[in-house]
């Protein structure tokens, strides 16, 4: 070591001094803690800072060769060369290519200084920075580095220094006591700062071997972690559906206990009903789960606060039914329909209470449907209608007829505009204050039309409200007799208003309107496919059909009263001549005005049985009155004679023409049998 060369030398001797050109040397000086001169101790102003003596060249140094130590000491060391020892600059300048001389055991530089200059052995760094750059163009950049030095350091603010002064000025101190040391005492004061680096870095293996067993510590926690996250990540993807299916969160709780009905409270049943058939499944099960029967008293309890809301809510609408001038369609759709899960509910879970929730509707709907139709039934009863009755038949003396003054003047036997009640698609019922009101005179089929439109759209209403509202939870068969024990007392009403329209009437042509507005009400009935009602229809055709039976029959026994009242005297009684020896031949040809009564009738009854089937009654209705009326016209030519026998034929083929222009332009299949019937007749007396 160069300090066992330094400690073998007792005297001093003159070195060569420092070649001008060790600024270019790629190493920094490095100043020795044995130099032979006196070091004082620098002084600085008061308001210079030690940070200053680097920005100063060779300061450090000058303030080595003071005379005396700033501690009092007179001690002065030189540290002399060993002998054949080469100066590391030297070795460097001669690598460099510069030209040296040797003196002695020396090279010495050729700048005329003197070479006795005694000269420190600088302290080398050994990191050397060399950026890319030559070791001639690194050293050329080292020179004018030194000849126009630049701050290492940012400029600083005076209270800065002043922090780092003490510092500092204390490592100064502690160089300037090592430097009084002999080397021995350096040796021993190295020795006890390795022994202190030692102890540090023991002390730093021994904190950093902790450090170790904590982090294998933590990473074992952390592994354990990881695996317990992992099983508790594949617990919860088996658990948790489980848990799923038989829990209630405490917002479901509280919204069906103390929530407002509306659809988040239905949403809510759902969900308890949901929870409710898990658990009661899962507690069937022959394993026993004991969270589920700890669960079950609890579902049961929220189940009974459910059905408890539910019956007050469903008890509360049906009061409201029975408010006077309500409409029961809007409470329907809006109360009930829309609620329709929470009878459900009931019904499952409390089928009694469903049951008398349910027979209290219908109880409630029947006499609401009952008190409104008969109201309307009254309002409709208030419509003046024309009066048809015998006085108004074919055969039926006219004079009598056109006596009766009590009510508008109207021929009962022409059809007219009353068929476009059959042909008026998406017709509505009269309200019932209009009916009250309107004073124009009706025939009856027009109130049987207004009362059935009200009484087939209030049964189609309700019963697919019945069967929206009550099923699933009931069957359709119990649908249709909740209906018809709603409806049954509102379809004998309407029966006995039919019954009441038709009973005094001989209207035929109204009697037949009401049977094809009730087919249309029976088709309409299968389109919207409302079963139940037709009922109500074919008991309304009984009370029709045979009606109509009754009223053709008295335009068939008024034609045949006609010509039973044609005396012995022939044709010219029957047809108002006077009686005289010339009545025979003063016989009219033209037709009879019974004949013309007659086609408009029958054309008519054709133009209502265009469609008719077979097994309707009017074609049997109709074959009498027509054997009636050909029975007629054969008495009235009799009274032609034997004379009058072309008149006779040509009285009645004017008849017969008559007829079939009348119904000439009515299709259907009745109609042409009729009028192929009197166009034999009409052929066989020689007609064209």
């Amino acid at each position: 070591m160069w300090l066992e060369r330094l400690s073998g030398q007792s005297t001093a001797s003159v070195l060569p001094p420092p070649s001008q050109n060790r600024s270019q040397s790629p190493a920094p000086r490095r100043s020795s803690h044995l130099a032979s001169q006196n070091l004082p101790r620098p002084s600085y102003g008061p308001r210079s800072s030690s940070l200053a003596l680097g920005s100063r060249p060779n300061n450090s140094t000058t303030s080595l060769n003071s005379p005396q130590l700033a501690n009092g000491s007179s001690l002065r060391q030189e540290i002399v060369a060993p002998a054949r020892v080469v100066d590391p600059l030297d070795a460097l300048d001669a690598l460099l290519g510069k030209r040296k001389d040797k003196v002695g055991d020396v090279q010495l530089e050729q700048n005329g200084e003197n070479p006795a200059r005694s000269w420190r052995i600088p302290r080398l760094n050994e990191d050397v920075e060399f950026g890319g750059l030559t070791l001639d163009a690194f050293a050329a950049d080292i020179g004018q580095a030194e000849v126009t030095p630049s701050p290492r350091h940012p400029a600083q603010k005076v209270e800065e220094y002043e922090v780092g002064k003490d510092k500092f000025e204390d490592l100064h101190t502690s160089i300037l006591v090592m430097l009084t040391y002999s080397p021995l005492e350096k040796i021993k004061a190295c020795d006890d700062v390795l022994k202190s680096v030692q102890n540090s870095l023991t002390s730093f293996q021994h904190d950093l071997g902790a450090v170790s067993a904590e982090i294998e510590t933590l990473q074992s926690r952390s592994m354990a972690m990881n695996t317990r996250l992992e099983n508790r990540k594949v617990v919860e993807n088996l658990l948790g559906p489980a848990i799923e299916e038989v829990s209630v969160s405490p917002e479901v709780v509280g919204r069906i206990s103390e929530g407002p009905i509306d659809s988040s409270w239905v949403k809510a049943l759902e969900e308890l009903d949901k929870r409710s058939m898990t658990v009661a499944g899962k507690s069937q099960d022959s394993r026993k789960i004991l969270a589920t029967s700890d669960l079950k008293p609890l579902l049961e309890d929220l189940t009974n606060k459910a059905i408890e809301r539910i019956r007050d809510f469903f008890v509360s609408q049906i009061k409201a039914l029975r408010s006077p001038n309500v409409n029961a369609q809007i409470i329907q759709q809006q109360s009930f329909v829309r609620h329709k899960e929470m009878y459900g509910f009931l019904a499952k879970h409390h089928p009694a209470l469903g049951e008398e929730i349910g027979q209290a509707y219908i109880n409630t709907m029947r006499w609401y449907y009952l008190s409104n139709f008969t109201r309307y039934k009254q309002a409709l009863e208030r419509i003046p209608l024309f009066v048809v009755d015998r006085n108004d038949a074919v055969g039926a003396d006219q004079g009598t007829r056109a006596n009766r003054v009590s009510q508008p003047s109207h021929d009962a036997l022409v059809l007219g505009r009353r068929t476009d009640l059959l042909k008026q698609s998406n017709q509505a019922a009269i309200p019932s204050h209009i009916a009250e009101d309107n004073q124009q005179t009706h025939y009856l089929e027009t109130p049987f039309l207004h009362f059935n439109l009200a009484l087939i759209d209030n049964a189609s209403s309700e019963y697919s409200f019945l069967a929206n509202f009550f099923s699933p939870a009931i069957s359709f068969q119990t649908v249709s007799r909740h209906f018809l024990s709603i409806f049954s007392p509102t379809f004998s009403l309407g029966h006995a208003f039919t019954k009441s329209l038709v009973e005094e009437s001989d209207d035929c042509l109204g009697i037949l309107l009401c049977v094809r507005l009730n087919q249309q009400f029976a088709f309409e009935l299968q389109r919207r496919k409302i079963p139940v009602a037709d009922g109500y229809i074919n008991g309304t055709n009984m009370l029709l059909w045979p009606r109509f039976q009754l009223a053709m029959d008295v335009h068939a026994e008024s034609i045949k009263r006609a010509a039973s009242s044609i005396s012995s005297r022939g044709a010219a009684s029957a047809l108002g001549l006077s009686n005289g020896a010339d009545a025979a031949s003063k016989l009219s040809t033209a037709p009879h005005p019974l004949t013309q009564r007659f086609g408009q009738f029958l054309q008519g009854i054709l133009t209502l049985s265009r469609d008719a089937g077979d097994d309707e009654p009017v074609g049997n209705s109709l074959s009498r009155l027509r054997g009636e009326f050909e029975a007629f016209l054969t008495k009235i030519g009799k009274g032609f004679g034997s004379a009058g026998e072309r008149k006779k034929e040509r009285f009645l083929a004017n008849n017969y023409s008559l007829i079939l222009t009348i119904v000439g332009d009515v299709g259907g299949r009745l109609a042409g049998d009729i009028r192929e019937n009197f166009e034999g007749l009409r052929d066989g007396v020689g007609g064209s």
